[in-house]
């Protein structure tokens, strides 16, 4: 019965130490700045890893008065594949915390 007690101790020191791990790994994620593009960098996005906007930048000229709808459709595919590059990191980096976890 001893036994199964200092097991049990053990097992909650890996978790917290394992917690305090995550914490870290989210805390760096998040600091991480992620950039998207489109069309050969016309159009770029920067985002923190924890989803925040940072800057967008549109080279001058795509800028026609006229056609705002090719900017509104570069905008959209550079936060795409920014926030891609998030999820993929994300996932990169916590996915060995959560891997085998039920409701992961």
């Amino acid at each position: 019965m001893r036994g199964g007690m200092g097991n049990m101790q053990g097992m909650m020191k890996k978790m917290q130490k394992m917690q305090k791990e995550m914490g870290i790994a989210q805390e760096t994620l998040n600091q991480t700045e992620f950039t998207g593009s489109a069309n050969d960098d016309l159009v770029t996005v920067t985002f923190t890893g924890d989803k925040k906007l940072k800057k967008v930048s549109i080279k001058e000229e795509i800028v026609d008065p006229e056609d705002v709808e090719i900017i509104e459709d570069l905008v959209l595919l550079a936060v795409n594949d920014a926030l891609q590059k998030v999820d993929a990191e994300t996932e990169r980096v916590m996915g060995k915390y959560t891997k085998g976890m039920p409701g992961m």
